[in-house]
């Protein structure tokens, strides 16, 4: 492999390991902070012994994401030096204010609410976590502000061979990040939410607590079904505004090489980039015109056209993406988003029967459904990213340009191992300690502070 290849397939390994922890600490710090609120209206006990069984996943999990994302930020300086020195005057705006206002913002209250439970006022307390909470959502509305700027450069000029910024505001309400963060907020509540239901699904089937995991399923489906319907919708405007600033990514989504008014949604398609052409296209007439225009008739571009328009603006070069990788994770993320709709549909018709808490087959459904997010999160990230190709910063810096030109492919390889061995490592820790913390108890109350302190 050259230093090219190497150097993306070792960026993609840690965003893509880091981001399972991302989404689901944003929608379970929610459900905790949601459990504690009715505990502090109700003051009922099974709302307190709920909010701390699921507080103490939600603080390994948290732990997780911080050590992951740290390795992230490295790389840029280590094998994209280049695209560092291009965007750094914009990109480590937003990185920075993530850092310095969300992070610190969660690290600070997570503090408090973990040493604070018997010391502070039970409002203070209740506060500290919906902060932590807030501030997720904080740090990953900074963190799209950095990527929606790779996706659609705003606010800036070039000077020098860089990009400088001349518009904050423009960065900072960029109408990319605007699509993009309300989809990856219901996307995150959709995984915190399978979360806690495949973990109260797991307690229930060992007859464990019942009463206590009833409740907490019931939470999490109304968050779960809520959140599944609503990300439908945003995943919908976010598809509108990909077809009008990223045609590309489009076509390459729906494999569509040919210009077509109107344009066929593609169900199935054998995809031969050689050839460019897709083969055994399985198509439902007119649905690509609505997804991408919200009407019947408007033509979408194909990626042969395309490809000669981006020859003319840009020069020479191939301009089209990884079609089929793009091609199939988004019919996975969007087949796990129906999916998703349907069994938390499921999960309300039992708890209207009265036998949600009772339905084995149900819940050893969401045992394995549970898992499902974190494969629907990843391939839309690969739709995101991998869509964008060539380039790292969409019609001004190429992905082969961002390269360090001092950094050769054994160190790539060398670090790529490190970072993956580490990783491995704390993929056993962490399943290790939610394993000793979630799995059935006669008692669901975990261990006291010291014994949780100790376990860490």
């Amino acid at each position: 492999m050259d230093t090219l290849i190497l150097g993306r397939w070792q960026f993609g390994i840690t965003t893509v390991y880091h981001f399972l922890f991302v989404p689901l600490t944003i929608g379970l710090g929610f459900l905790v902070a949601v459990m504690q609120s009715i505990h502090y209206r109700t003051g009922n006990d099974l709302y307190r012994r709920m909010t701390q069984f699921f507080g103490r996943l939600f603080v390994i999990l948290f732990t997780l994401g911080v050590v992951t994302g740290i390795v992230q930020e490295f790389q840029f300086g280590m094998n994209w030096s280049e695209y560092s020195r291009f965007v750094g005057d914009i990109f480590g705006i937003p990185l920075a204010i993530e850092a310095l206002l969300a992070f610190f913002l969660e690290s600070t209250f997570l503090g408090l609410w973990l040493f604070g439970r018997d010391r502070l006022p039970k409002w203070l307390h209740l506060v500290s976590i919906w902060c932590v909470s807030i501030g997720t959502l904080i740090s990953a509305y900074w963190i799209l502000v950095a990527n929606a700027w790779m996706q659609v450069p705003v606010g800036y000029h070039l000077q020098n061979g860089r990009a400088e910024l001349t518009d904050f505001v423009a960065v900072f309400l960029n109408e990319r990040v605007l699509a993009q963060y309300q989809h990856v907020v219901t996307g995150s509540l959709i995984t915190g939410g399978f979360f806690v239901l495949g973990i109260s699904a797991w307690q229930l089937i060992a007859g464990r607590n019942i009463e206590l995991f009833s409740r907490a399923a019931r939470i999490a489906l109304i968050v779960t079904g809520v959140s599944a319907i609503a990300a439908a919708t945003t995943g919908h405007s976010q598809a509108q505004y990909t077809a009008r600033s990223q045609p590309m990514k489009i076509a390459a989504m729906e494999g569509l090489w040919e210009t077509e008014g109107p344009a066929s949604f593609s169900l199935f398609a054998i995809q031969d980039e050689a050839k460019r052409t897709g083969e055994r296209n399985l198509r439902l007439p007119y649905l690509l015109s609505v997804l991408a225009h919200n009407n019947l008739t408007t033509p979408v571009d194909g990626m042969k056209e395309l490809q000669a328009q981006y020859e003319q603006k840009y020069g020479p070069g191939d301009y089209i993406p990884p079609v089929t990788v793009v091609y199939w994770a988004f019919r996975i993320m969007v087949g796990l988003g129906m999916l998703f709709i349907a069994v938390s549909l499921l999960g309300f018709v039992f708890w209207w029967r009265g036998t949600l808490d009772r339905a084995t087959p149900f819940l050893r459904l969401l045992l394995v459904v549970m898992f499902l997010p974190f494969v629907a999160n990843t391939a839309g990230w690969i739709v995101t990213e991998m869509g964008r190709q060539p380039w790292i910063v969409y019609g001004l810096l190429k992905t082969a340009n961002g390269l360090s030109p001092s950094v050769g492919g054994i160190s790539i390889w060398i670090s790529m191992t490190v970072f993956t061995c580490i990783y491995g490592a704390l993929a056993v820790i962490g399943g290790i300690l939610i394993y000793r913390f979630a799995r059935p108890k006669p008692d669901a109350e975990l261990p006291t502070e010291e014994e949780a302190a100790h376990a860490y």
